[in-house]
């Protein structure tokens, strides 16, 4: 670039600058569309070629109004999407370093939490905590001491739209890979969710749950009473006292979730035989066995099935009330072949499953090894 064009394009950056500093919301708003509409996967020299080698000098009046500007929804959603593409820029490290310089982080997660914004600005504002998590364990320690945790568990139990509940799961489970010092936190986070109205945000807290389970290595006792909860959830014998309602039953997600906690029940008790214990205090295995008994959704079935199998060979005593609840002919047709029982359950036999009156009492020993 000779010095005549380099002195051009100083110029028509400056007049670009002095259009952004002096223009009214409506021309910053086209400044934003424009500006995203043109640069969107452009790497850093690409930026600063485009911006005569000042794009931080953009950067920095993006992040200066959005924090003057984001509670009360001025352009948000366009700001954040800016942004994004100097947070995405290829080489461009040192623009996540001046966005988290002047407290980016804490104004992501604030923006989660304001009820007045639209969450297509949420969605942008997770994607943002999503790439900064991305750069490194230390990035997303910073976003977890920021109360992060809390604030994207909360803003997936509040969203209304589906995507923004997908892109908070997504990074709570993110947040817990590769960041030892934070993922029970994250860990006890998804399981306060379970408690949640929702059935769909329950979904979610359960598949990031059975994620990060494996990770975690220990289960936390609060688990239990809303893995529980969740499981019994669906009654079979209620489903025919509203006949719409059951209609409607393969594509629940209350089905979704059952069928879910009860693969995640199977996990938790494989770690841990105190678990195991207090769960049967509690009435698992009565429980599986509804679950065992929904003719309406196989996976609830599925899982139940091979869940409860794992418990009947690893404490004789849930061997015998099980054989007694259903009787021996059933009893063999299930462990027969656990996993495909419910291609053979006939509406007598789920009944029966539904009904069961089982109650193990007292403390129990697992089988010797």
């Amino acid at each position: 670039m000779t010095l005549s064009t380099e002195h051009i394009e100083i110029s028509k950056f400056m007049s670009f600058l002095q259009d952004w500093d002096h223009g009214t919301k409506a021309i910053r708003h086209q400044i934003l569309n424009d500006f995203i509409n043109t640069s969107k996967g452009k790497t850093s020299p690409e930026l600063e070629l485009q911006f005569a080698q000042g794009a931080s000098l953009f950067l920095t009046r993006l992040t200066a109004w959005l924090r003057i500007t984001y509670m009360v929804g001025t352009c948000v959603t366009e700001q954040l999407q800016a942004i994004g593409i100097f947070l995405s820029a290829a080489s461009g490290h040192r623009y996540l370093i001046e966005i988290l310089e002047v407290g980016g982080i804490l104004t992501l997660l604030e923006i989660l939490r304001l009820k007045q914004l639209q969450e297509d600005a949420k969605q942008e504002a997770l994607k943002l905590l999503t790439i900064i998590a991305n750069a490194g364990r230390k990035y997303k320690e910073l976003i977890c001491e920021s109360y992060g945790v809390r604030n994207i568990a909360e803003c997936l139990a509040n969203s209304k739209l589906e995507k923004t509940q997908e892109q908070a799961q997504i990074l709570l489970e993110l947040l817990a890979q590769g960041n030892p010092k934070y993922q029970l936190q994250v860990y006890k986070g998804l399981i306060a969710l379970l408690p949640c109205t929702s059935p769909k945000v329950q979904q979610m807290a359960l598949q990031a749950l059975r994620t990060l389970q494996s990770i975690v290595k220990i289960v936390h006792p609060c688990v239990v009473d809303p893995l529980l909860n969740i499981l019994r959830t669906i009654h079979y014998e209620v489903q025919y006292e509203d006949e719409p309602t059951s209609n409607l039953a393969e594509s629940s997600p209350l089905y979704v979730q059952q069928a879910a906690a009860a693969k995640v029940i199977g996990i938790i008790i494989k770690e841990s035989t105190e678990i195991a214990e207090e769960m049967f205090q509690l009435r698992v295995v009565h429980h599986l066995m509804i679950a065992m008994g929904n003719l309406e959704y196989a996976s609830s079935q599925k899982q139940a099935c091979l869940t409860l199998e794992y418990l009947i060979h690893t404490f004789p005593v849930v061997e015998e009330h099980v054989r007694q609840a259903i009787g021996e002919s059933f009893y063999e047709l299930y462990m027969k072949n656990p996993e495909n029982l419910y291609l053979q359950m006939d509406s007598i036999q789920a009944a029966v499953l539904v009904n069961n009156k089982v109650n193990i009492p007292g403390s129990i020993e697992a089988a010797a090894e």
